[in-house]
């Protein structure tokens, strides 16, 4: 049985710059998703407010 996990779509993190996976919990709003994580999600927030 082979695994389709080479062919899931990628993306880079707008707040580390990392690239990150398709995972199944973001199946219906991968278009919306940008943090790779929840802590750079956390920190770029945390970045805005200190401007």
């Amino acid at each position: 049985m082979a695994h389709k996990k080479p062919f899931l779509p990628t993306k880079t993190c707008k707040y580390c710059g990392r690239p990150f996976s398709w995972r199944k919990k973001w199946e219906k709003n991968w278009d919306e998703v940008r943090y790779c994580s929840e802590r750079c999600r956390r920190e770029s927030k945390k970045s805005k407010s200190r401007l």
